[in-house]
């Protein structure tokens, strides 16, 4: 039997990645005379994937790469109006109303009854704000949000949530975060791609009996079934 499900959030409950696509392209603009967009946009990954354990997952931490992107790619000579810019689209992605995607409602629905556990990453201010904004928090048994996902980080949730980890299935929409950590602790770890995934959060499927993938959020609760009828 399958004892617990952890969900993710981001990209998995709500929209996320598309809103920093969005942001992404303005910056690109803004420094459109300083390098064709592809290369802006390396550039900007490079940043941030350097400064992730400096300020960890977030937007707060992408806002402070775009400015130190921009003061190396004009050499220091970027205006204190674009640096306001910047800041400004900062900002309007943490006003951003949060979007549940098609599935989810019925997919929590469905799974009324089981012990839900949403599992998130990021700057906690921020995944608090969501997760009230969602409407979702009373659906879940508990709530935790990771500076990382790693197997360590899982094995201490589940830990002191008193689960196997034999009886735990995770499903989020990363493959390197939400899946393959909680495979190497021997769970069940269940894919749910979305569209836009930023490339750090990118993995290649292992070949594993536990590994399974979904197309939208709904189709969760038959295939827990069906792995506890032993036909999945």
């Amino acid at each position: 039997m399958i004892e617990a499900i952890g969900l993710d959030a981001d990209d998995t409950l709500w929209e996320n990645e598309s809103f920093f696509r969005l942001t992404e392209a303005e910056f690109c603009a803004l420094l459109a005379d300083h390098g064709a967009a592809e290369d802006i946009i390396t550039r900007l990954f490079d940043v941030e994937r350097a400064n992730l354990r400096r300020y960890g997952y977030g937007i707060k931490g992408f806002m402070l790469s775009m400015v130190e992107t921009a003061i190396e790619l004009t050499d220091g000579a970027v205006d204190g109006r674009t640096i306001g810019r910047i800041l400004d689209l900062g900002r309007e992605m943490l006003a951003h109303p949060v979007d549940l995607l098609p599935g989810v409602e019925a997919a929590l629905d469905a799974l009324e009854g089981r012990r839900l556990i949403l599992i998130t990453k990021g700057d906690l201010m921020d995944q608090e704000r969501k997760i009230a904004a969602s409407g979702l928090a009373e659906r879940f048994a508990a709530v935790e949000i990771l500076a990382e996902k790693s197997p360590e980080a899982y094995g201490r949730v589940l830990w002191a949530q008193g689960i196997a980890p034999e009886r735990f299935l995770m499903a989020g929409n990363s493959m390197k975060s939400d899946v393959i950590p909680v495979l190497e602790l021997g769970g069940w770890g269940v894919f749910v791609p979305h569209e836009v995934t930023w490339a750090a959060e990118h993995a290649d499927a292992p070949d594993h009996p536990r590994l399974r993938e979904i197309g939208r959020l709904d189709e969760l609760p038959g295939l827990v079934e069906r792995i506890e009828g032993g036909a999945a």
